[in-house]
């Protein structure tokens, strides 16, 4: 499957420059949260006495979304899973730039993936305080509503460091396809970091035939973040190809979504930065 389309950085919005600083070359913080449209779910319950909230407004979700913009501000790449892009549940606010502008990243992006007009506009997001040399949307196999996002980034060495964002199928079929389509087209990168909902942990047979076929681990396949009051499952990852060093990794303990954020630092290796 072939990407839906391709952008230059040129297209990506700017926004405000304040904020934290960029981190140096060689270092990334990153994080990597499913943030359910600023809906704060507390139990299974839930899904059906409040599931009004995934699709009318209210007060709590803006409430939420300000209170992970706070949030936000420490990193300086952030992917984001079931963002709104502007519909009547969101009260027709695009979550991606606003929680761009209320964090102050420079850099943003947004995928929709399922389209349903006025109703919900259901979106893949990043936000970046770097400039990315190209930025890509992918579709991903199987029934419509599921994508990627991919960013080059050039380093010093003359090579990439690809970061995707991604969030995946409910069925394993569907998964299995689907991470099948993405370890092909992250292939060509030296540097690589796979971040998202794989709604699958580690020891599932479409993640061990991912990571088989690529360089790719992380510390994440131990880390469980649904459901966000009881984490369970470890179905968010951040995952890094061999040459990048982890600095540290772990779950965040924030209440604003079903699922949890999970955030690392990274490094590239020795005498190799990004270049602007």
């Amino acid at each position: 499957m072939e990407s839906a389309y391709a952008l230059g950085i040129n297209e990506m919005t700017a926004g405000s420059q304040t904020g934290r600083a960029v981190a140096p070359g060689t270092h990334l913080r990153l994080l990597s949260y499913n943030i359910q449209a600023g809906v704060y779910t507390r139990n299974f319950g839930e899904y059906v006495t409040k599931g009004w909230k995934q699709w009318l407004p209210h007060r709590e979700r803006q409430l939420n979304l300000n209170h992970i913009a706070d949030m936000l501000r420490d990193y300086d790449l952030v992917g984001l899973q079931e963002v709104d892009s502007g519909s009547l549940r969101s009260g027709f606010i695009d979550q991606i730039e606003y929680l761009a502008h209320r964090g102050h990243f420079p850099h943003w992006y947004g995928q929709v993936n399922r389209n349903m007009g006025k109703i919900a506009q259901h979106s893949n997001g990043v936000l970046s305080r770097i400039r990315p040399l190209r930025v890509a949307e992918h579709r991903l196999p199987g029934l419509p509503g599921r994508g990627a996002i991919l960013l080059e980034f050039p380093t010093s060495d003359g090579g990439l460091l690809g970061i995707s964002i991604i969030h995946l199928a409910l069925g394993r079929r569907s998964r299995g396809r689907q991470l099948t389509y993405i370890g092909e087209l992250l292939a060509q990168y030296p540097y690589l970091v796979l971040m998202g909902d794989f709604n699958s942990n580690c020891q599932s047979q479409e993640m061990k035939r991912l990571m088989e076929a690529t360089d790719l681990r992380g510390p994440s396949c131990e880390m469980k973040t649904f459901p966000s009051w009881r984490p369970m499952r470890n179905l968010d990852h951040i995952l890094v190809s061999q040459r990048i060093a982890i600095d540290d990794a772990q779950v965040l303990d924030y209440f604003m979504s079903d699922h949890l954020p999970l955030s690392m630092d990274m490094h590239l290796p020795p005498g190799v930065s990004l270049r602007n």
